[in-house]
């Protein structure tokens, strides 16, 4: 997957109610700065101006959020009444999410439940990011539980890496920007999202 630029999104699945875009890694959904050139919704506003809404603040209608480093399936609802059966759909649990990522280091247990209370990372620079309990700046943490299982090991510019599977049970997705926290290991990760289409892990 090459890097984010204006014109490369990637559509996965086009409907008259929502499309389905593979977001890059390190790129916003979107942003109220003006020197934020680069966006999943000035991607969108490019390949589709006719769908940009008007009647909402940022033209499109995102049915969640993806962290800024996590690439992955951003769902997004092109009218009103779409918007509102994605949102019941999150509010009562209805949407099963599952991350890949790649982690520095030899995982050895096979299959885990990573149990922290994530919260809202408040240090400068890092406002865009959540974090686990105890980390410094973590505002508001609640609890949340995550199955870890292994799916294979491997190299990664000659360093030992290993490929887990992430699945949320309970509250939110443990944060991928800092895995050491909880396994020891630093990585990189992508998202299956609310469609539960696969992509590409090309870029790890």
């Amino acid at each position: 997957m090459e890097p984010a630029s204006l014109e490369n999104l990637c559509v996965l699945y086009h409907s008259p109610d929502f499309i389905v875009v593979n977001k890059h890694w390190d790129i916003r959904i979107d942003s109220k700065m003006w020197y934020e050139k680069q966006t999943v919704q000035s991607q969108l506003r490019h390949r589709f101006p006719e769908l940009a809404d008007p009647g909402t603040y940022y033209g499109f209608r995102f049915c969640h959020q993806l962290d800024f480093s996590t690439s992955g399936a951003l769902c997004v609802a092109l009218n009103r009444p779409a918007a509102g059966k994605a949102y019941r759909c999150f509010k009562e649990r209805l949407v099963t999410k599952a991350y890949l990522a790649l982690v520095r280091g030899l995982v050895e247990s096979g299959r885990m439940t990573l149990d922290f209370a994530i919260g809202k990372n408040t240090s400068e620079g890092k406002t865009h990011m959540m974090c686990i309990e105890g980390t410094e700046g973590c505002e508001n943490p609640k609890p949340s539980q995550t199955e870890l299982t292994v799916l294979e090991y491997g190299c990664y510019n000659g360093d030992p890496v290993t490929k887990v599977l992430l699945q949320p049970l309970t509250g939110t997705a443990l944060p991928q920007q800092h895995p050491q926290a909880w396994t020891g290991q630093d990585s990189t990760a992508q998202e299956h999202g609310a469609s539960g289409l696969p992509h590409s892990l090309g870029h790890l």
